[in-house]
């Protein structure tokens, strides 16, 4: 039976090839962000992936814990207020909640 947990080890990973295309556009938008801060629309631009696509593997990168939103500010392509978004950890906001342990 195939694991389907989105941990972070198995996100990435390509099992299958009916999962390929997915899986390969989720590796673009994941390296993409690496190296760059950007906007779902602007990812859009830069990959040619669709914003609906984008939209989705967003939600699965950011349960995953590999995905964070910077902040909300103008978007370059659009004008509109959106927010920007980075996968890489060094880039995350730090917590402002008080450790209690």
């Amino acid at each position: 039976m195939k694991n389907n947990i989105n941990t972070p080890d198995n996100l990435l990973r390509i099992d299958s090839d009916k999962d390929n295309y997915k899986r390969t556009q989720l590796k673009t938008i994941f390296e993409y962000l690496q190296n760059n801060i950007a906007t779902a629309s602007m990812v859009t631009d830069a990959t040619g992936i669709t914003q609906k696509n984008i939209c989705r593997y967003k939600r699965d990168l950011e349960k995953a814990g590999r995905l964070c939103e910077i902040e909300k500010k103008l978007c370059k392509k659009t004008g509109f207020k959106a927010w920007y978004l980075t996968t890489n950890p060094d880039l995350f906001p730090k917590s402002n909640q008080i450790n209690l342990f």
